[in-house]
């Protein structure tokens, strides 16, 4: 098991007139033969789209939920989207005789909802409701100071990373205007069922789901409340006339200015922003001009339209989709093929995943980076030993200089890192897989993918069942694309972490 016994513009402008809304259907019109586009499969086939993977709303007890997060442990935490967002997402999973099921856990403080009656009924009116562009809830909780809402767990992480905080490759054009189209569905969607007002639409607030397509998160209709009265949790996001209006379409003219972008653009500076830049400026410049000036304009105008100071003079969301799904590209091309992931299968799904495992399929070195740093050495109790009578000094000193690594990998300082870690192992006095996995990471960080290896299979020998030996060598074969390696060495990590848990 393990590589240890391997070898080795110019702008256009939408019709003025309105699209009546039985042509929600993506039908083309004038130009429908201009390039390989054909009319979205899953526009407008009816409200809901219910599926059984799903399971039906429930109120769950606090102490199922505690112990599927561990106690709501810090380090399943997997979304605190911004400072005005004060509620927190948790990781979880729940076990039954006959399968586990990875669930999302947002826990709400008692003062926000200080009425459990209220909450539970909130929650139940999303809890109604099931799409395939949603990302849907499956229960609530609100026993005692418990406020907590639970929903269906989306593995490859959300819009705002792949949008702009990308390592591997930007997000091509096509994948952008699928993105703009579900998440435009989703609405409608939940439109038609009587939530007109989503808080706070962001890029936070997509998910991808185990095939990589977009979804809307379900909590972005879960109303605040304090006192009795409900408030959006960050007004930045809400139209002009909030008060007097329930309209989403002025935040997704906002979110789309972000899709064209690559940058989140504040709220605020939206209207500026899109009267003041023209399309070649505002334009995202790592897609290198690989997109159709004639739809980038048709999106920029959207947006325009979306952004009107009167919103009367605002499209409908059924309209916007009209005019995204004939725009659409790639049809038949996987989302996550798009994304530049893997596709997670059914029976990798129902097993609960630890953070590392989660780092290590996104290949997200800076989380791998606060996970090592977060286990400093409990690995090595059971592993480090000292050579025969070595003096004190000597000891001493190696452990000055690990203490020199440790410090320069705290501040990721990796070549520095490197080099104590270096000195440390060349002594001998001591050995710690730790040592070698960090070792392993700072090559990472530094692109030398053969040397991480050699260190990850370093730490595998001396400690041979150790997962996170098996993790650092999976993202390090895919660092040397090779990717069916990487993903058997991903699969042994996993069977190795679920030995130890049970």
């Amino acid at each position: 098991m393990g590589c240890c016994q391997s070898s080795f513009l110019k702008p256009s402008s939408l019709h003025d007139k309105k699209i009546p809304s039985d042509d929600i259907s993506g039908r083309r019109g004038k130009g429908a033969k201009r390039g390989n586009r054909h009319r979205h499969p899953n526009v407008n086939e009816g409200r809901g789209w219910l599926f059984s993977a799903v399971p039906d709303f429930s109120e769950f007890s606090a102490s199922v939920l505690r112990d599927a997060t561990n106690n709501f442990n810090k380090n399943a935490v997997v979304s605190v989207c911004s400072d005005q967002e004060p509620n927190v997402v948790y990781q979880g999973c729940i076990k039954s005789d006959k399968d586990k099921r990875l669930i999302a856990v947002k826990k709400f403080s008692k003062t926000t909802w200080p009425d459990p009656k209220q909450f539970a009924a909130e929650a139940r009116a999303i809890g109604n409701l099931r799409h395939v562009r949603l990302v849907n809830l499956i229960g609530y909780c609100c026993d005692g100071d418990e406020r907590l809402l639970v929903s269906e767990y989306m593995p490859n992480q959300s819009l705002t990373k792949h949008l702009f905080h990308w390592e591997k490759q930007t997000m091509e054009w096509a994948m952008r205007l699928r993105v703009a189209l579900y998440v435009a569905e989703a609405l409608e969607y939940c439109r038609q069922s009587g939530l007109k007002l989503y808080h706070d639409l962001n890029t936070c607030r997509v998910l991808f789901d185990e095939n990589g397509s977009p979804r809307l998160s379900c909590f972005g209709w879960m109303k605040n409340s304090k006192d009795g009265k409900n408030f959006s949790t960050n007004l930045a996001y809400t139209p002009p006339e909030y008060l007097r209006s329930e309209s989403v379409v002025f935040s997704f003219g906002t979110f789309l200015l972000d899709l064209l972008s690559g940058k989140h653009i504040p709220p605020s500076h939206a209207v500026d922003t899109i009267q003041k830049q023209n399309l070649i400026v505002l334009m995202d410049s790592h897609l290198e001009g690989n997109y159709p000036e004639e739809d980038a304009a048709m999106v920029f105008d959207l947006a325009s339209k979306c952004l009107h100071n009167n919103p009367n003079e605002r499209p409908e969301i059924r309209d916007i989709i009209s005019v995204i799904a004939t725009l659409q590209q790639k049809l038949d091309v996987p989302s996550y093929t798009m994304l530049g992931i893997s596709k997670l299968e059914k029976l990798e799904m129902e097993r609960p995943k630890s953070l590392i495992y989660d780092a290590c399929h996104q290949k997200d070195l800076e989380a791998l980076h606060q996970i090592l740093e977060a286990m400093e050495y409990k690995e090595d109790e059971v592993t480090c030993e000292l050579s025969f009578q070595q003096w004190a000094q000597q000891i001493k000193d190696v452990c000055n200089t690990r203490q020199q690594g440790d410090s320069a990998f705290r501040n990721k300082n990796f070549e520095s890192a490197i080099e104590k870690y270096t000195q440390f192992i060349e002594t001998g006095i001591m050995i710690s897989p730790t040592v070698y996995a960090r070792r392993s990471m700072c090559y990472l960080f530094c692109d030398q993918p053969d040397a991480a290896l050699r260190d990850a299979m370093q730490a595998q020998c001396v400690y041979s069942d150790w997962p996170t030996a098996f993790y650092l060598q999976a993202v390090a074969l895919s660092k040397l694309n090779m990717v069916e390696d990487s993903a058997n060495m991903l699969k042994e990590a996993l069977i190795l972490e679920d030995k130890r848990g049970s």
